[in-house]
């Protein structure tokens, strides 16, 4: 059974960087497909009962994730 996660995400200031991620981490060598698209997103983090906080400043970032295509879904 493989060690490498079943789903990596990738942040990034620019698209096209997320973009090529696939290609310069060679995804598809390692066994894992895009899932959904690359969209900018914010991000927040949950501290126990504390309501969520902005993380990276609540700057939105560009965000892909891969999946294992053996990976249930």
């Amino acid at each position: 059974m493989s060690q490498d996660p079943e789903r990596i995400t990738i942040l990034a200031h620019e698209f096209t960087a997320a973009a090529l991620e696939f290609h310069r981490g060679r995804m598809a060598e390692k066994g894992y497909r895009m899932e959904g698209s690359i969209t900018p997103r914010t991000f927040k983090m949950i501290d126990g009962e504390k309501p969520p906080e902005d993380i990276f400043d609540g700057k939105p970032l560009f965000a892909v994730t891969f999946v294992k295509r053996d990976a249930a879904v």
